[in-house]
């Protein structure tokens, strides 16, 4: 079977993320959701997006095609209810569809399918940009045990502390140097080739990706990912790496998502709670108003190839969007639009040419082309977001 992922009713409430991707390519725990539902459905997958990533991100359809919410995480149930899928089929979770049956170039109308309603309780969906840690818990919970099932971990270095080591799953080429684990309150995966520095205290659950590293003497608080080829040092607390981001320095990130291609600066820090301890707001794109997170905690959004100074300050539920280059003193608003360059004194346009110049250096030091359809998608987002910007 075909099988294709779909953007769903959220895209707009997982901005500014999915600028650049999919929602089946946002990470949350240790794998993205693409990645999870082609590990249990055992097949690659492609995607219905937005037309102006589809030279990225192009769609496969075949005949007959399951598609498929991209925004659920996958359990053995639903793939399950999936796979047995039948022409004119639907599976329902509550008002929203899940999964559906279609043939080639076929018009979907739901009132002529047989919908089925999808009733088991393990269902997890990344629904808000805030879900993305939120979530992250059970996210890594779910993946750990799906990674390691059947597998054996590499040796724990005796010089290494740990606590609840069944719960501890190292991959093969993993460096680990004079550190604590400390996997009592969740699992605590690290990927292969990843390093984990002399002095560094981490709590689960927590998963380091594949060639991730964490720095000398950082504090590390789970739920809390690393994604891929990143470094972190400093406090971090139940916040998402996506990938290729650094935050090197001492500095706190808090219940807070990085997009890939990001930098903070030494001594970046967020707030995570209000004064007055209130519901954190975060801007809403598709309302252009803050919407209500019913989180107490909740620090940065940041989207892809943004990147702040030292000593930058962000204010709890702050949104900043896609290549925003943020510096100087005091806070910037809690909504920074894209391609913004500046900070609390004021914003101007950060022009593509400059932001494409530091992209492609930036890639290129990782190994990897800025390509034209990158360089594209950022066209893009930049015609998009001047609505947004003043400057």
């Amino acid at each position: 079977m075909n099988y294709i992922l779909f953007d769903g009713a959220v895209r707009n409430q997982l901005l500014p993320f999915t600028f650049t991707r999919p929602v089946a390519d946002i990470r949350v725990g240790i794998l993205t959701l693409r990645e999870k539902w082609e590990r249990l459905l055992g097949t690659t997958t492609t995607t219905i997006t937005e037309d102006y990533l589809v030279d990225k991100y192009p769609m496969v359809e075949l005949e007959e095609n399951v598609m498929i919410n991209a925004s659920f995480i996958p359990s053995e149930n639903l793939v399950a209810v999936i796979e047995g899928l039948k022409e004119n089929q639907a599976v329902f979770y509550k008002d929203e569809p899940l999964a559906f049956f279609a043939k080639e170039d076929q018009e979907v109308d739901f009132d002529t399918f047989d919908v089925v309603q999808y009733t088991y309780d393990d269902v997890i969906r990344i629904a808000h940009s805030w879900d993305i840690f939120a979530k992250n818990g059970e996210a890594i919970v779910r993946d750990f045990e799906e990674l390691t099932a059947g597998r054996s971990s590499q040796p724990i270095p005796k010089h290494v502390v740990v606590f609840n080591k069944e719960n501890i799953f190292i991959e093969e080429g993993a460096k680990l140097f004079n550190c604590s684990l400390n996997a009592t309150d969740g699992p605590i995966y690290i990927g292969k080739d990843a390093a984990v520095m002399e002095g560094s205290m981490i709590r689960g659950p927590f998963a380091l990706c594949d060639h991730a590293t964490v720095k000398m003497g950082a504090k590390i608080y789970g739920p809390t990912t690393i994604g891929p080829h990143s470094k972190v040092g400093g406090e971090v607390n139940n916040s998402v790496i996506m990938g290729y981001s650094n935050k090197g320095h001492d500095g706190f990130l808090g219940n807070s998502v990085l997009g890939q291609w990001c930098n903070l600066g030494a001594d970046t820090n967020n707030s995570n709670l209000k004064n007055n301890y209130a519901e954190v707001r975060l801007w809403d794109y598709e309302t252009e108003g803050f919407a209500h997170t019913g989180l107490q905690f909740c620090g940065l959004m940041m989207g892809d190839h943004s990147k702040c100074g030292i000593n930058t300050m962000f204010n709890t539920g702050t949104v900043v969007g896609v290549s925003a280059n943020i510096f100087g003193s005091g806070f910037p608003r809690n909504f920074v639009p894209s391609f913004s360059w500046g900070g609390s004194a004021g914003m101007t346009t950060y022009k593509t040419s400059k932001a494409f110049e530091v992209s492609e250096i930036v890639m290129k030091r990782r190994g990897i082309e800025f390509t034209t359809e990158d360089k594209a998608i950022l066209e893009h987002v930049f015609e998009e977001s001047k609505q947004w910007r003043k400057g």
